[in-house]
C-alpha cells in the first residue's frame, strides 16, 4: 500500500474512532458533558499536542483549545511558523469535568485508550504534552511538569515510538505571566525536534502550508 493510500486509511479509521468516542459512556462525565471533544487538526501531523481536558468553551463548541488558552497556543505556534492546520490537538479526557475540576484517576483510565489510538493513527513524530496530567500519563512517570518541561524523551505508546516533549499548559501563562517567557523558550525548540531547523527570520518567512480540505465537514472532527 502506497503512502497516500495508507494516509487515507488512517484518516478513515480516525473518523470511525471519532464516531465511537462521540457516544462513549465509559465514565460518569458522559452524564454532564454537552458533547465529546475528540480533538481536531491535521490527520497527518508530525506534531501533536495533548492537553488535560475540555473546558466550558470546548464543551460548547466540540473543539479543543478554543478559549483563552487556545488563543495563546495559536500565538505560540505562530511564533515558530506553525498554525492549527499543521498540528493535531487533543486532550487526555474527551469530556469536560464539572466546574473544570482536575481529571480523576478513573476518568483517565476510562479515556486513555482513545488517546493512545489517536496517537497510533496520526503517527506524529513529536507529542507535546501540555501540563501535568498529559505528561504523567504519556511518560508513565509521576515526575511533575516543573522538573521535566522542555526536556524531550523517547517513549513507546502502544505500537508507536514518539518523541515526548513536555510543556507547561498555556493556561499557566494566563495566570502567571512570567510563565510566558518559559513557554516561548520551550516552544522555540520544537522546529529542531521536528527536524526542521531553526525558525525562519522575519526577513525570510516560511512558505505557507496549504490547508487540507476537511475530511468530514458534517462532523466536528475538524481534520485537515
Amino acid at each position: 500500500m502506497d503512502a497516500a493510500a495508507t494516509s487515507e486509511a488512517r484518516r478513515a479509521e480516525l473518523v470511525t474512532l471519532f464516531k465511537a468516542v462521540s457516544s462513549c459512556t465509559a465514565c460518569p462525565l458522559a452524564e454532564t458533558r454537552t458533547q465529546v471533544v475528540f480533538g481536531a487538526g491535521n490527520a497527518d501531523a508530525e506534531l501533536m499536542f495533548v492537553g488535560e481536558a475540555p473546558g466550558f468553551h470546548e464543551d460548547q463548541q466540540g473543539l479543543p483549545f478554543v478559549g483563552a488558552a487556545g488563543k495563546l497556543l495559536e500565538s505560540l505556534l505562530a511564533g515558530i511558523g506553525l498554525s492549527r492546520e499543521d498540528v493535531f490537538i487533543g486532550n487526555v479526557l474527551k469530556c469536560r469535568p464539572p466546574g473544570n475540576r482536575d481529571p480523576q484517576a478513573d476518568e483517565i483510565e476510562a479515556c486513555q485508550e482513545h488517546l493512545f489510538r489517536q496517537i497510533e493513527l496520526i503517527q506524529p513524530r513529536v507529542v507535546a504534552t501540555l501540563g501535568n496530567f498529559a505528561t504523567k500519563l504519556l511518560s508513565g512517570s509521576p515526575v511533575g511538569i516543573t522538573r521535566v518541561h522542555g526536556v524531550e524523551q523517547r517513549v513507546r505508546l502502544g505500537a508507536s515510538e514518539v518523541l515526548l516533549y513536555p510543556l507547561y499548559h498555556p493556561a499557566a501563562a494566563l495566570y502567571t505571566r512570567a510563565m510566558l517567557a518559559v513557554l516561548e523558550q520551550d516552544f522555540a525548540r520544537l522546529p529542531q525536534l521536528l527536524g526542521k531547523g531553526p525558525v525562519a527570520s522575519e526577513s525570510a518567512p516560511p512558505e505557507p502550508v496549504p490547508v487540507r480540505v476537511a475530511l468530514d465537514p458534517e462532523s466536528q472532527l475538524g481534520l485537515f
